[in-house]
């Protein structure tokens, strides 16, 4: 087998269909479009116009917001930290911070860092170096002998 004798299966892509080709194609003179009107036309832009009556998506009231100062963590719930470890992707000798769950593949995103969730099964002794960490979590990484740092946020206001 060669690479210039790769070939799709027969059937696998289909042709596309050429419209107003003539009468005995099947889609000629209007092409499948139908008569007149804005549908026949070209640079149509019938979604969601209502023939000039007030759209749905406009009579509708707004609802909710989106909040620019959340933070954007990397969750991590402690059962996937225990699987890592146990499968050597982690080293739970080492801190493990933002940068190590990344490498290991699970954290991903998080612009404001990591997350610690305690959902799972958490056995190992580790410490971690994270942004944040739900109370759960925390309780199942010292009763496993670990320790949680969380290092002071930078706030904008203390200037």
């Amino acid at each position: 087998m060669k690479l210039n004798d790769i070939r799709d299966n027969d059937g696998a892509r289909k042709s596309r269909m050429r419209v107003g080709r003539g009468i005995g194609s099947g889609k000629g003179k209007t092409a499948g479009r139908g008569q007149k009107g804005a549908k026949a036309r070209s640079g149509v832009s019938v979604n969601g116009f209502e023939g000039g009556q007030m759209p749905l998506h406009m009579r509708i009231p707004k609802r909710g917001f989106n909040n620019i100062f959340a933070k954007d963590y990397a969750e991590v719930n402690l059962g996937l930290v225990q699987k890592a470890i146990d499968a050597g992707k982690l080293d739970a000798k080492a801190v493990v911070d933002h940068a190590a769950l990344k490498a290991a593949g699970l954290a991903r995103g998080g612009k404001n860092g990591v997350r610690l969730l305690g959902k799972g099964e958490f056995s190992a002794k580790a410490s971690f170096l994270v942004a944040g960490v739900s109370k759960g979590a925390r309780e199942a990484v010292e009763k496993a002998g670990g320790s949680v740092e969380v290092p002071a946020a930078k706030s904008d206001a203390a200037e």
